[in-house]
């Protein structure tokens, strides 16, 4: 299939390469010319300059930026260049709003759209192991789900545009249930003398597992942070949540307050750190 994908951040990247791998024909755009020359000396397939001219012709159009403005700017650049039929894949982790927004103005032309962001992080990306949460019509799902499997582990439509979003939104307040529970945990065995190692094979087989307990405990207990999901990200994907959360009258408690310990460890200076490093916040010298 002849396809396009913005954006080739630390996921964009390995995830339109698993395209070309597939043995679609990609264009890809990126901001900076440099990331896209790479990706075609890695990949093979061509780069465009503009966001129109990658469209032109495509019969999907990918893309994964970094919010709702970025959003706006490239699937209305793009949509100008598609040919009705044509559907465009959101990858994004914005508002449900935008994705109502960008499917109402796809509609306008005849094409579809679907919002479908993702979670698995970086490894996923690159491995191919991505959960995808879809919300669109059954036709441009349909369209979505054939391409995207390269790169999917798990994918499902949760119902009309925005709703792949609002999943998210419900993925991300879990995870920052999880790893904020892992934090005191490790803090706990540590100040209560107890070999943290020996802590998670104690308790990993039991009710407490978790992907993030399997992946995270080790690089907790030893202080590595400089890797995985930035906090950055993660503080931006709660803002959602909570703005989210003021329309509908959910009560998120737990999420506002790890929303502001992840603030802290902004302030250590952890914004790029991974969003395990929520211990360093109880780890730091009294």
């Amino acid at each position: 299939m002849k396809v396009a994908f913005a954006g080739l951040g630390v996921m964009g990247f390995p995830m339109a390469g698993h395209l070309a791998r597939a043995g679609h024909e990609v264009t890809v755009y990126n901001r900076d010319p440099e990331k896209s020359a790479r990706w075609v000396e890695t990949y093979g397939g061509r780069s465009a300059p503009t966001i129109a001219e990658a469209a032109a012709g495509v019969e999907v159009f990918l893309l994964c930026v970094g919010a709702d403005d970025d959003v706006r700017q490239v699937v209305g650049e793009a949509l100008p260049a598609l040919a009705p039929g044509a559907v465009v894949v959101d990858h994004t982790t914005a508002s449900a709003e935008v994705a109502r927004e960008m499917a109402a103005k796809a509609a306008e032309r005849e094409i579809g759209f679907v919002d479908a962001p993702v979670s698995g992080g970086q490894a996923g990306a690159e491995n191919g192991q991505l959960t995808i949460m879809c919300g669109g019509d059954a036709v441009a799902f349909a369209r979505t789900k054939t391409v995207v499997a390269p790169y999917t582990k798990a994918i499902r439509l949760m119902g009309l545009a925005g709703s792949g979003q609002l999943t998210k939104m419900v993925n991300q307040i879990c995870i920052a249930g999880v790893v904020q529970g892992l934090a005191e945990g490790l803090h706990f065995a540590k100040r209560a003398g107890l070999d943290p190692v020996a802590v998670y094979e104690a308790i990993s087989k039991g009710a407490a597992q978790s992907w993030q307990m399997d992946n995270r405990w080790k690089t907790m207990s030893e202080g590595k942070f400089d890797f995985g999901f930035a906090v950055d990200w993660m503080r931006k994907d709660l803002g959602l949540v909570l703005e989210e959360a003021a329309r509908t009258g959910a009560a998120l408690d737990m999420t506002k307050l790890v929303d502001g310990f992840y603030g802290e460890v902004q302030g250590l200076g952890g914004g790029r750190w991974d969003t395990s490093s929520l211990v360093a916040r109880l780890e730091r010298p009294e």
